[in-house]
């Protein structure tokens, strides 16, 4: 099974099982990337949000016009920031952004529990790595790597570049099946 890709520069379809690291600026604007990675060939997809919370995700599906009845969205911030959760059939929480068990066991469970294309957007590993560690962090993205490989999903994990030394972007590099570059003047190009 492939899925195709609406992403500029990159290939026109991805197998099953292919993660991607979508590298960028940190202030880069990725929900272009993002939410086209979202609305293309997706029966059902799980947005892990540790940089912005639930409510700010479902509107920026719903300014992309991403059918937002086929996310599940786990927020990982709201309860760290004190503001009111109610757990839904669309949306989840974890207790704290340091919460890597707990965020790896929601993947399993969405991917366990949906058929069909399934698309997991990680937004973002560096927000991740700032609430744990990059080696926690390096851990957990390797167990999620590997959800997705044997559920025939495919994931995209937003790192900022300049945040993390080179040497820190070259080890998440490794974890993944190709990079798409977010350039500081919004072009993208790709490396697979």
């Amino acid at each position: 099974m492939d899925y195709r890709l609406a992403i500029t520069a990159a290939p026109e379809t991805v197998p099953a099982g292919t993660s991607l690291m979508l590298l960028h600026p940190s202030t880069g604007e990725t929900d272009r990337v993002d939410t086209d990675f979202f609305k293309t060939d997706t029966d059902h997809l799980f947005i892990l949000s540790t940089r912005t919370t639930a409510r700010e995700v479902k509107q920026k599906l719903d300014h992309y016009d991403v059918d937002a009845s086929k996310a599940v969205i786990l927020d990982t911030l709201s309860i760290e920031r004190g503001y009111s959760r109610r757990s839904s059939s669309n949306v989840r929480y974890v207790p704290s952004p340091e919460d890597l068990d707990g965020m790896i066991d929601a993947i399993q469970t969405f991917l366990e529990a949906h058929d069909g294309k399934l698309r997991i957007s990680i937004d973002s590993v560096t927000e991740m790595a700032y609430y744990s560690n990059e080696q926690r962090t390096v851990n957990a993205i390797e167990r999620i790597v590997s959800l997705i490989d044997r559920h025939d999903a495919v994931g995209l994990f937003h790192v900022a570049a300049s945040v993390h030394s080179d040497a820190v972007v070259d080890e998440f590099s490794e974890l993944f099946d190709g990079s798409i570059h977010l350039n500081d003047d919004g072009s993208v190009s790709c490396d697979f």
